[in-house]
C-alpha cells in the first residue's frame, strides 16, 4: 500500500459544516499517479514505489519510443503487493476527516531586505532620522573582527520546500479527483504538492 500521491493545488475555498461554520479549505485536484518503477530490499535496501503524473510520448531520433512525466516522487512502503509497474494510483484511500501531511514548495519573493524577510522594525521617521527601513549595524569591533555566520541580513526570500503535518480532509470526492484539505497550504495555484497519509478516518475515532 502507497501512502503518498501527487496532486495539484487549484485554490482556497470554503466548506460549511452541518452547524453552519465556515471552515477556510484547499482544494487539491489529484489526476492519476502512475507507477513508472519500483524498489526492492534485495536490490535497493528499501521498499519504495516512483510515481509519476502527465505522462507525455516521445521519440528519439532512432524512433524508440519513451515516457516523460512532468513531476515525480518516491514514497517507502512496507511491501511492495499490488504496486507493480504501470498501475495507476487516485485518492481513493484520502477519505473524509483522515490525516495527511503537505510538501509544497513556497512562493518566491525575490530580493528582500531585513523588514519583509526578517520582520525588523523600522526605523524612527521623523527628527532627522536616515535609519528608516536599513539592516543596522551587522559587524563586530576588533575582535572577531568579521561578520558572523548566520547573521539576519537581506538575501532570496521564499522558494523553500515546507512540509505541513496533520492537516485534516474535510471532502473527497474521487471520481473527481478533489481533495479539500483544511487551512492554507504552501505553493503556487497550479503547482504541485506531495501529500502523505498519516492515519485515515478509522485510526482517528
Amino acid at each position: 500500500m502507497c501512502n503518498g500521491i501527487i496532486a495539484k493545488k487549484l485554490g482556497m475555498s470554503r466548506v460549511f459544516l452541518e452547524n453552519g461554520d465556515a471552515v477556510p479549505v484547499t482544494y487539491l485536484e489529484v489526476e492519476p499517479n502512475t507507477i513508472i518503477r519500483t524498489k526492492s530490499k534485495e536490490k535497493d535496501g528499501y521498499d519504495a514505489v516512483v510515481l509519476g503524473v502527465k505522462p507525455k510520448k516521445w521519440r528519439t531520433r532512432k524512433g524508440n519510443e519513451h515516457t516523460r512525466y512532468g513531476d515525480i516522487k518516491e514514497w517507502k512502503v512496507d511491501s511492495l503487493d499490488g504496486l507493480e509497474a504501470g498501475k495507476t494510483l487516485n485518492c481513493e484511500k484520502f477519505v473524509q476527516a483522515a490525516m495527511i501531511s503537505v510538501t509544497g514548495k513556497s512562493k518566491g519573493k525575490g530580493f528582500q531586505g531585513v523588514i519583509k524577510r526578517h520582520k525588523f522594525s523600522e526605523g524612527p521617521r521623523t527628527h532627522g532620522s536616515h535609519h528608516h527601513r536599513r539592516t543596522g549595524s551587522i559587524g563586530m569591533c576588533e575582535f572577531p573582527g568579521r561578520v558572523m555566520k548566520g547573521k539576519k541580513m537581506p538575501g532570496r526570500m521564499g522558494g523553500d520546500q515546507i512540509t505541513i503535518k496533520k492537516r485534516e480532509i474535510m471532502t473527497c470526492d474521487v471520481q473527481k479527483g478533489l481533495i479539500a484539505v483544511k487551512g492554507p497550504i504552501p505553493g503556487t495555484n497550479g503547482g504541485n504538492v506531495y501529500i502523505t497519509l498519516e492515519s485515515d478516518s478509522q485510526s482517528n475515532s
